[in-house]
């Protein structure tokens, strides 16, 4: 199965990063230095790349229906959200971080080097329009919901939310409509940034797990069900309501990956950054990305996609 070849490949480079950074080879500040080259090179690169290397005629009626399944999907999460802590019996201080656990994966970081090693490069351009709800909730939702401090006045940075990697999208959406001829030069070096996106960002990844107790990850039983419920139950039960109504299978292939792919690790961030619960957030990170590898070739087995 190829799905779960590319998990163990991105796996063995998730490894890469966390011995690294045990035995020092890549300290913090090296870590931090990959994440902004991954954020704001590599990734933006990885996502113009759909649209200068499709052969597929991308047509602005398959684009609003892209991004009316991408608003729809993450409606669906947020109305979940709201159940998940209620469900989990989550104590109050920790609810919010739970609601941004539920609503927000992976998807820069593990998400696109995926799609694009499972659909080609061209699917990136529709993927990337996951990216617009993704920043505006996670600017917004997310940090209301993360905020313990509820008598906070401090105002939300809506300019946040258009960062790089929308400027990308909006890049790659009017390339792809336009048909504007890119240079072999401008393609070969966008390529080639490109394909540092998986490499790094899991090297990241691995290297962030380096001070936490992983034993202890898999002995906190409400985190091991919400991981159950975010990786396996919500895609799961998700897609196959979505087989109703989508017929096209790179589009399945898609919305699987971007409901089944781990927490955001933007979700430690924002935990860290609004005094939300940052120890929580971050073990929610790792317990679901090392359980990734494994439950996402389920997702595509259980589904069919």
């Amino acid at each position: 199965m190829l799905l779960l070849q590319q998990m163990i490949v991105l796996f063995i480079l998730m490894i890469l990063g966390y011995f690294l950074r045990k035995t020092e080879k890549i300290t913090e500040t090296t870590c931090k230095s990959l994440s902004w080259m991954v954020v704001n090179v590599a990734n933006p690169a990885l996502i113009i790349s759909g649209s200068i290397s499709s052969e597929r005629q991308v047509v602005g009626e398959e684009l609003m229906k892209t991004m009316g399944i991408a608003i729809a999907l993450f409606a669906g999460l947020i109305l979940l959200s709201l159940l998940i802590p209620v469900i989990l019996r989550v104590q109050k201080q920790s609810a919010g971080v739970y609601k941004v656990m539920t609503i927000f994966s992976n998807i820069g970081f593990m998400g696109f080097p995926l799609i694009s090693a499972l659909y080609g490069s061209e699917s990136l351009v529709y993927a990337s329009l996951f990216l617009i709800p993704f920043n505006l909730l996670i600017y917004t939702y997310g940090i209301l919901a993360m905020k313990t401090k509820k008598d906070e006045k401090e105002k939300i940075d809506f300019k946040k939310a258009l960062n790089i990697g929308v400027f990308s999208c909006i890049v790659s959406i009017i390339i792809s409509l336009t048909h504007i001829t890119v240079p072999d030069f401008a393609k070969t070096t966008v390529m080639n940034l490109s394909n540092l996106t998986a490499p790094l960002s899991m090297m990241v990844i691995g290297a962030s797990m380096a001070n936490i107790d992983l034993k202890k990850l898999f002995t906190d039983v409400r985190l091991l069900l919400f991981s159950a419920l975010k990786l396996i139950v919500i895609p799961v039960l998700g897609l196959l309501l979505m087989k109703i109504w989508i017929q096209d299978e790179i589009l399945l292939g898609i919305c699987m990956v971007m409901l089944a792919t781990p927490v955001a690790s933007m979700s430690a961030m924002l935990a860290q950054q609004y005094d939300g619960d940052y120890e929580l957030a971050s073990k929610g990170v790792a317990l679901t990305t090392i359980l990734s590898v494994v439950t996402m070739p389920l997702v595509s087995l259980i589904t069919g996609i």
